[in-house]
């Protein structure tokens, strides 16, 4: 939930919380100078993207050197890279050691109840709660789609949940990932966070914090740590997006493209043995019997360590009349699981992604989620698009 980040410093709202704040946790074609807006346009597929590395770091003035050793700490307002076009991610090897990944954080901003009062004429009474069950380890033998986003905001490490999914250029071997919009960008008056990297059945043995207080790298992250090379947010969430208040809230999305911060020939997909396809326009609350929710809660009584899950028959929210109504289930997991993926029937009978956390209140009784419609699905036909002729 947007207020599921959770910032290893201490405080202060930078994305959207899924803890609880109105956006739930912790960006084509060629084209440099493509519109900014264009990065999730009302579905748009046509869109913009740059190619190249070396020449956006260039057009952005930024030396790569510099960047890895420490100038990506630079989160001047005036220099934070927003628009669409500017999303940058040198791998920097090694950033992600097991002490960073296991204290990384989520802002906990909750969402008020006047935030969320909405257009009450859509809106279903409250959910009532329902308790988070633990996965049963291993994860990677139950979820294998499941794991952690991580990234740097100007307070510090965060974290978020997401997914792996099925890329139509790339049957068989995708390397997307699904999350929060908050997840990777700010929102307004903000900009892409920095060192976005998904590290998917993350702690896939369930051990307890204890136990991994001198965990090895592979033990947090059995199958790698994959970088984003590009991202993908809307443009609703980059105009309006807010840590608090639910602004944004139903355009909270994003897609990543990722690759292994070290060698390899395989595909995420291949690496993981799954993903999940997306049910875009999937069908209306009442044609929805259960809808699961996957995430890694990091609040208390959570510790962000361990995969739970809340599964529960969906409702209606809606935050305002002219926009799309969002999907709530009752749920007590809080702060850390935003991001994390909704699966429900699709429409050829199996599982689907239909949505991802984004907003729950404080008290933690349950949680929302975006409803893919043209814009979700012009966002992920434009990643897909912009890495089809990959290998």
């Amino acid at each position: 939930m947007r207020s599921i980040r959770r910032s290893a410093v201490a405080a202060a709202a930078v994305a959207a919380v899924l803890a609880l704040t109105a956006t739930a946790c912790g960006p084509e074609d060629d084209g440099a100078d493509a519109d900014p807006s264009a990065s999730a346009t009302q579905g748009s597929e046509d869109i913009a993207l740059p190619d190249n590395l070396d020449d956006r770091l260039k057009d952005l003035n930024i030396d790569l050197d510099k960047w890895k050793d420490g100038a990506w700490k630079n989160w001047d307002k005036d220099n934070w890279l927003r628009e669409a076009g500017e999303f940058i991610n040198p791998i920097i090897e090694d950033l992600w050691k097991p002490d960073r990944m296991r204290e990384a954080q989520e802002p906990n901003k909750p969402v008020e109840e006047e935030d969320i009062s909405g257009d009450q004429g859509v809106t279903d009474p409250d959910p009532q709660p329902v308790d988070a069950k633990q996965v049963s380890a291993p994860y990677s033998g139950q979820i294998p789609e499941a794991g952690k986003v991580f990234f740097d905001g100007p307070e510090g490490s965060m974290v978020c949940s997401a997914t792996v999914v099925k890329d139509p250029a790339h049957p068989g071997k995708s390397n997307l990932v699904w999350t929060a919009g908050h997840c990777v960008h700010a929102g307004a008056g903000g900009g892409w966070y920095k060192n976005l990297a998904f590290v998917p059945a993350y702690n896939d043995a369930g051990k307890s914090a204890t136990q991994l207080k001198n965990a090895t790298r592979e033990e947090l992250a059995p199958k790698g740590v994959w970088w984003a090379d590009w991202a993908q947010t809307s443009s609703q969430w980059i105009d309006t997006g807010a840590s608090v208040g639910g602004k944004g809230a139903p355009y909270d999305f994003a897609v990543l493209h990722v690759k292994p911060e070290g060698t390899g020939g395989k595909s995420l997909e291949e690496t993981v043995g799954g993903a999940l396809p997306v049910e875009f326009n999937a069908p209306a609350v009442k044609s929805i019997d259960e809808i699961t929710a996957t995430g890694y809660p990091a609040a208390p009584p959570f510790d962000g360590q361990k995969m739970y899950q809340c599964a529960d028959k969906p409702g209606r929210l809606s935050l305002e009349a002219a926009k799309p109504t969002m999907y709530r289930i009752g749920c007590r997991m809080t702060a850390g699981s935003s991001g994390g993926g909704w699966v429900a029937q699709g429409g050829d009978g199996k599982p689907a992604l239909v949505s991802n956390t984004s907003i729950g209140p404080s008290t933690a009784t349950w949680l929302a989620g975006p409803h893919f419609g043209p814009e979700a699905k012009g966002i992920y036909n434009a990643v897909s698009k912009k890495f089809a002729g990959a290998q």
